[in-house]
């Protein structure tokens, strides 16, 4: 059995079994795919491959299925991954053009993700311990009242409501405003809070009470922008795969509730050549995802978005999609 050929029975066994959910025989596979030899032939070909644990009979069928290998040599030899359709392109554009606000932008990434593949996306904030500060803004809402604005140039955007104590002008304000701007401007959202101090020390003594105040609410809003956050869509979509998960969905779903074992699984994804990285079954190191397949790529300066779905899924399709939605992240978010 030659080389092209084994990995052409078995691209032909993997795209069968990914549309039909079915066990694929032989008959089938000469009947749907032009290999050019016969079924008896096939046959032999099939018990290589089986040999060699890429496929594998389940135990209520004559067919075959993929193992995790099968998969895994599968996507390999996907040599570059196929760029999607002009009219998903312009679906992706004109979902994800829209407000300059993460949350929102972030939001409809996971749902576009989600129906464009029918699995469950998840989209990792942006690493903001490399975030830089943007903007800042003091509102003065009330005599007292002031709402502090942070924006990171990952297009994060904190805002608090503070106390000032005491009666707060808008010229007020606005001086204080353009010193912290003219100071902060471009410092990373980690360091802020070493920086800050001495931006109030130079403050008018006047404004000093008032400056600590704002520089306060500041570092409370670097703070928070700084916690590790993931968000995802299509959790549904699993239950209508529950066929996939012959064990129990529950693990899976475990998984994705435990936030840290997603963030932990999409920062040790490496990168791979083609801009996309698949991890298959038990390739993944939690096991209640060994029968999920994860698809992830990075975005911006280096935060993941991806899809969780059974093994059977269609990878090339899902990793275009996985690879498109992120390029129009990055280019949206300006990473």
């Amino acid at each position: 059995m030659s080389e092209p050929r084994k990995l052409e029975v078995l691209r032909a066994i993997v795209e069968d079994y990914v549309h039909s959910r079915e066990p694929v025989g032989s008959k089938a596979l000469v009947e749907r795919h032009h290999l050019g030899v016969s079924s008896a032939t096939i046959r032999n070909d099939m018990a290589v491959l089986e040999e060699e644990g890429l496929i594998a009979a389940p135990h209520t069928s004559a067919g075959r299925i993929p193992t995790d290998k099968g998969y895994r040599l599968f996507v390999d030899r996907i040599s570059q991954v196929k760029p999607l359709s002009a009219a998903e392109r312009r679906a992706i554009h004109s979902l994800l053009e829209g407000p300059d606000d993460l949350d929102d932008i972030l939001e409809r990434t996971v749902r576009l993700l989600s129906q464009l593949t029918n699995q469950v996306a998840v989209v990792q904030y942006p690493h903001s311990n490399r975030a830089l500060v943007r903007h800042v803004e003091f509102v003065l809402l009330a005599p007292k009242q002031v709402l502090v604005v942070l924006i990171a140039d990952t297009g994060s955007v904190g805002q608090k409501v503070i106390d000032a104590g005491s009666d707060v002008s808008n010229e007020a304000l606005m001086a204080l405003r353009a010193r912290f701007l003219g100071s902060i401007s471009g410092t990373q959202l980690a360091l802020l809070s070493q920086v800050l101090p001495s931006v109030v020390a130079l403050c008018p003594p006047e404004l000093r009470s008032l400056a600590q105040v704002l520089a306060h609410g500041l570092e409370t809003l670097s703070d928070t922008s700084r916690e590790e956050r993931i968000l995802m869509a299509g959790t549904a979509n699993l239950a209508r795969s529950n066929v996939d998960f012959p064990l129990s969905i529950g693990p899976v779903l475990e998984a994705l509730e435990e936030q840290v074992v997603m963030l932990r699984l999409l920062s040790d994804m490496g990168d791979d050549p083609r801009g996309v990285t698949v991890s298959i079954g038990r390739e993944n190191p939690y096991d209640g995802l060994a029968e999920a397949s994860v698809v992830a790529t990075g975005y911006g300066s280096g935060a993941k978005v991806g899809i969780l779905g059974p093994t059977r899924m269609d990878y090339p399709t899902t990793m275009a999609a996985v690879r498109a939605v992120a390029r129009y992240l990055s280019r949206i978010l300006g990473g």
